[in-house]
């Protein structure tokens, strides 16, 4: 059984003081691959020595969170520029668009995300969205930029069937992660109905954390329960899930057998 967690934040200081304990366990209960998304130009450094140290098991992404976009987000694309350009990546993001925190930079999120499309098709690469109170916008950037360069992965996805069928007709992936544990979200409807060769399976540890831990610090290790999920909604075992899963992590990153 291989499972792949292609979306956490291990370079994140929550993970300080056990970082190697953590990726450890992740190991133990078959965790082999783990992919990173960036945030902004801070957290490129801690991403890349995690590359470094695991370079068969952990593999970066580049780009800037939504979050961080601000007045200045053309600078802080032009750091991650050079970077890019020095270092080998396996996707663009995370990216996209979020309007649950701060609306005041609306317009220069749209920009940053567009940046980040024409990246991702001129280096034949996935990209790795954040959507959040934002289905509408982005979808409204995604169907400007429609054709067979366009890829990725809706990242978290807890949208509805009409926005999962949209995002599939559109070439994207669903990041699926603990929410489809928590009782009454509703996700566990959504995902019985798509094939499972459009599905992914993520932490964003460490957020999110699956059920038996909600409300706890999130860590790839727990990407089994979500796993475990799946396989009871689809009527599957844990360990087809799982490699059906990395299937299809492998064939959108690229990303080199161990």
């Amino acid at each position: 059984m291989i499972l792949t967690d292609t979306h956490t934040h291990l370079y994140l200081d929550h993970f300080d003081n056990d970082r190697d304990e953590m990726i450890k366990r992740a190991f133990s209960v078959g965790v082999r691959y783990m992919l990173l998304p960036n945030i902004n130009s801070d957290s490129l450094p801690g991403l890349l020595n995690l590359h470094s140290k695991y370079p068969k098991n952990i593999f970066p992404m580049i780009g800037l969170h939504p979050t961080n976009v601000k007045a200045d987000w053309e600078e802080e694309i032009g750091y991650l520029m050079k970077q890019f350009e020095a270092n080998k990546f396996y996707a663009i993001g995370e990216t996209g668009i979020d309007l649950y925190w701060d609306k005041t930079f609306i317009e220069k999120q749209k920009a940053s995300l567009q940046f980040q499309i024409d990246l991702a098709k001129t280096s034949q690469l996935p990209i790795v969205l954040h959507i959040r109170d934002s289905f509408d916008e982005v979808f409204e950037v995604l169907n400007k930029n429609a054709d067979q360069q366009l890829t990725g992965v809706f990242h978290c996805f807890t949208g509805n069937l009409e926005q999962a069928e949209r995002a599939i007709e559109l070439g994207f992936m669903l990041g699926i992660g603990g929410v489809l544990t928590y009782k009454n979200s509703g996700l566990d409807k959504v995902v019985a109905t798509i094939d499972m060769s459009h599905l992914l399976l993520e932490t964003d540890s460490p957020y999110l954390a699956p059920n038996p831990y909600r409300g706890k610090r999130n860590e790839s290790a727990y990407v089994r329960f979500i796993a475990a999920r799946l396989a009871e909604i689809k009527g599957l075992t844990v360990a087809e899930v799982a490699n059906i899963t990395t299937e299809n992590a492998i064939r959108l990153f690229k990303l080199p057998l161990s």
